[in-house]
Parts: C-alpha cells; structure tokens; sequence
C-alpha cells in the first residue's frame, strides 16, 4: 500500500490536489440547493458538502467555501432566510451538473438546466419539482470557520416534499427507491444502491 504524507499531497498540481481530496473521504451527500433574490430570480447551486446535525428539531448543516460574486446561493440565503435541498436522480444528474457552470449573476439554472420552479404557501424559495424528496430550511446559524475562510449555514426542516412510498415503517427513507444519486468527488455520480439494513449493534 502506497504511504501519502502531508508534504506529498502539498507538492501535487493544485487541480489534483483538489480532487484527490474531495474524494478520499467518500461517498457525499448531494443536494442541489435552489433559493430566489429580491428581484424574483431563482438560482440552483450543486453542493456535496451537506450533512445532519439534529433531529429534534430538525437541523442541517451545510459548508460554504469561498468563490466568486457569481455564485449566488450565499447571498441568497443570508438576505432571505429561506432555501431548499433537493436530491439529484438518476435520471438527471447531468443537468445537476450542469448547473455548478459559473453562469452570470441574474441567470436562472432553473431555465438554463432544464428545471422547473414549484412553491408551497408561506415559504420563500422554490423548490425542484423534478426531484422526489425536497426539505425546506429557514436558516438559523451562520459558524464561520476561520482556518480556511469558509461558512457552515445551519438550516432548520420546515417542510418536506416526499411520496409515502419513500418513507418505511420506521421512518427510514429508501433513498435507492428514491432515484437519489451520490457523488465521490466533485464530478464523479454514482447511483445509490442498498446492500442491507442492520439491527442496533450491541456490545
């Protein structure tokens, strides 16, 4: 087995860098996060870096990582309060994808992938009608992460859009009937099949 230390990964090309570390930690969860401006213009961000933080309430955590004006989702959410994940299906992951493009500020993904904004009363951003399971989150936490200047947005579940279907007994949802997708890296999609469900372990 190959030995990588830290002088190693700090001498390889930046691009490389990139994507070796992105993906040595896994499958991620793989959302497209859609939100609206004040002038009414939607936007999609893809984002992989999405993760539980509570359940009574609900919370989710998300990263935020530095970039350009172009990219609006931050902007978005911090004015209005209000944003949505929603899944990415097997059906469609390459218009998911396609929404990460830098397109200019003001230009919708929605139209320019191929999506379709739907709302529900009383909650400000759109959701994608394309995708099976949707949450609705109001923002409630902003943790900024001083090592390298990113953000961690913690959302609260406000709503959810799912087909009963999806949800088990339990309350598990089956993600593989779904249609969901995950993703190893920054561009690599893999459909999410499940080898089986275990009971509580027990020393």
């Amino acid at each position: 087995m190959k030995q990588i230390t830290q002088h190693d990964i700090l001498a390889m090309e930046p691009r490389f860098r990139t994507t070796f570390i992105n993906s040595i930690s896994g499958f991620k969860s793989l959302q497209m996060v859609a939100t609206i401006n004040q002038n009414g213009v939607s936007n999609i961000g893809l984002f992989n870096s999405i993760f539980h933080v509570g359940a009574n309430p609900g919370y989710i955590g998300m990263v935020f990582r530095p970039d350009g004006p172009e990219h609006e989702t931050l902007s978005n959410i911090l004015k209005s309060g209000f944003y949505t994940l929603n899944n990415v299906l097997e059906s469609n992951f390459k218009s998911a994808h396609q929404t990460s493009a830098r397109y200019l500020a003001g230009v919708s993904e929605f139209a320019a992938c191929g999506f379709t904004e739907e709302y529900i009363a009383d909650f400000a951003a759109p959701f994608i009608k394309e995708s099976t399971i949707k949450i609705g989150l109001s923002l409630i936490e902003v943790l900024p992460i001083k090592i390298n200047d990113t953000k961690i947005l913690i959302g609260e579940v406000k709503h959810i859009l799912i087909k009963e279907e999806f949800i088990a007994a339990d309350g598990y949802i089956d993600l593989a009937k779904a249609g969901s997708t995950t993703v190893a890296g920054l561009d690599a999609y893999h459909a999410a099949n499940l080898l089986g469900r275990l009971p509580y372990a027990k020393a």
